[in-house]
């Protein structure tokens, strides 16, 4: 299998995605003292990252979808710092991040769906779970010591960069505390890791904001692990109907399967309309309540779902700092990216063990 970069197809579905200046950094998350292991992601701080994942360090890193917490995935030891990092369940597997799909085809076996998928969305945010070759040098923990491995390239030049200069596959989950609100500015990363990550590569907002969609190809039936960047309904147009993951089968196969996931600090109640007294306001589209007492913060006044994934963690972390009781989440539609927004709402909104 070769990589021959996106295709003209994907190159026009990126531009369709892309989110200009709707997308919500407001002052909120300005950060007028930055943590001395936030670095510009120039040419010399991605060959100092380099060298650090090289020597067995964490360095949190820029994708189009949120911010990875990256470790030598050839390395037990490394993807063991990952986890302690996050505090993460070790039944929870990794995604492993490649410069290039014939990388990753060097350590998992590609079927004729792969490759289709490859050829359409890599560099992307899509992740494959596909069967382990035998004798990869890929760390058994990057996989909870399971048969299969989940693989992605990611589409961003700092992450590009860092993968190239590494040499090296990348284990890299969101670069946060596990279950909490995903990072998608360099300033989330250190407000939830701090010193327990080396360096934090700053490569600005993340343009599609929510995690990779996640299919498993092990089976003779294309299963949606994770609904995320891109739609189901585009990949379903490669390949096929998808089918979903059977409930309590096995151990988690991907991340983001656990229950309460991606959750704030303060509780969500789903389906609102209006907030009640006390609460903020997690708005969608044009017709969105504006005069309440409380904070209101608006995914997308036009109702754009590409924008509201954009926007949907940095503006959970906003209304999670607002001093509100509970934050109130108006209904999105269960349509194209949608649908992941909504997966990552129902989970946060999972009340605790």
């Amino acid at each position: 299998m070769t990589a021959d970069g996106p295709s003209q197809k994907q190159n026009e579905r990126q531009k369709s995605r892309h989110i200009g200046g709707g997308s919500f950094f407001g002052p909120h998350f300005a950060m007028t003292n930055k943590p001395s292991q936030i670095h510009p992601a120039t040419d010399q701080a991605v060959a100092e990252a380099a060298a650090l994942i090289s020597a067995g360090a964490l360095v949190a890193f820029p994708t189009e979808t949120v911010y990875g917490l990256g470790a030598d995935a050839t390395s037990d030891s490394a993807v063991a710092a990952v986890f302690a990092a996050k505090d993460r369940p070790d039944f929870n597997p990794l995604i492993v991040h490649f410069a290039e799909a014939q990388a990753a085809s060097r350590v998992v076996v590609f079927d004729q769906r792969a490759r289709a998928l490859a050829r359409a969305f890599w560099p992307g945010a899509l992740t494959l779970v596909l069967p382990r070759r035998p004798g990869n040098p890929i760390s058994l923990l990057a996989s909870s010591g399971l048969d299969t491995l989940a693989v992605r390239v990611p589409d961003h030049p700092v992450g590009r960069a860092l993968l190239e200069a590494a040499g090296r596959p990348i284990a890299a989950p969101s670069a946060n505390h596990s279950g909490t609100v995903s990072p998608t500015t360099a300033g989330h990363v250190a407000a939830s890791l701090g010193d327990r990550v080396a360096l934090i590569l700053d490569g600005g907002p993340c343009r599609v904001g929510i995690e990779s969609t996640v299919i498993d190809l092990t089976g003779a039936e294309p299963v949606v692990l994770r609904p995320g960047g891109i739609a189901t309904e585009a990949i379903e147009a490669e390949i096929g109907a998808l089918a979903a993951p059977e409930t309590g089968a096995g151990p988690a196969r991907s991340p983001g399967m656990i229950g309460r996931h991606y959750a704030p600090r303060t509780p969500l109640r789903l389906d609102a309309q209006t907030p009640r007294p006390g609460e903020a306001l997690l708005a969608f589209g044009p017709d969105a309540p504006t005069q309440t007492p409380g904070e209101v913060l608006n995914l997308s006044t036009t109702g754009d779902v590409e924008e509201a994934a954009a926007n949907l963690f940095s503006m959970m972390r906003a209304l999670d700092d607002a001093q509100a009781t509970v934050i109130a989440v108006m209904t999105v539609p269960e349509a194209g990216l949608g649908r992941a927004i909504n997966d990552r709402l129902r989970r946060a909104a999972t009340p605790p063990d």
